[in-house]
């Protein structure tokens, strides 16, 4: 079984949850971690939590907002086993390819075609509308 936690800054993490589930649904496989909040469980412990929950047969993808922040280095650290992958530089669209991925699809190919994907959405939107317009007209 896939499984999924998304850990970052604040509450980053348990936000952007909340709309996944909005678009998509309740998912029992996505965990959180709001880092450096008011919990004085350390991110490691909370690690150690959703560890402890993984099967021999299950995969853990782990999203986590900055690459090179506190939150991935500290997640890093307890992260090398095979079946988890370590994906830096969440938003959205990442987010829902990856959780709605078919899973007979393997992890690696998942991620690729996700960061593919998520990074088209990131755009200027009036600029977009501009130079298309340009076309229609």
């Amino acid at each position: 079984m896939r499984k999924f936690l998304i850990a970052s800054h604040g509450t980053f993490a348990s936000g952007i949850k909340s709309s996944l589930e909005i678009i998509a649904g309740t998912f029992e496989q996505v965990y959180t971690i709001d880092a450096y909040g008011s919990n004085e469980i350390t991110i490691e412990e909370e690690m150690d939590t959703v560890l402890n929950q993984l099967g021999e047969e299950d995969e853990l993808i782990i999203f986590t907002d900055l690459a090179g922040g506190s939150v991935t280095n500290r997640i890093l650290v307890k992260s090398h086993q095979t079946n988890i992958y370590l994906v830096a530089g969440l938003n959205l669209p990442l987010l829902l390819e990856v959780v709605l991925a078919e899973p007979d699809i393997p992890v690696p190919e998942v991620i690729e075609t996700a960061i593919v994907h998520a990074r088209e959405q990131i755009m200027d939107i009036k600029q977009w509308i501009a130079e298309n317009q340009e076309l229609t007209d």
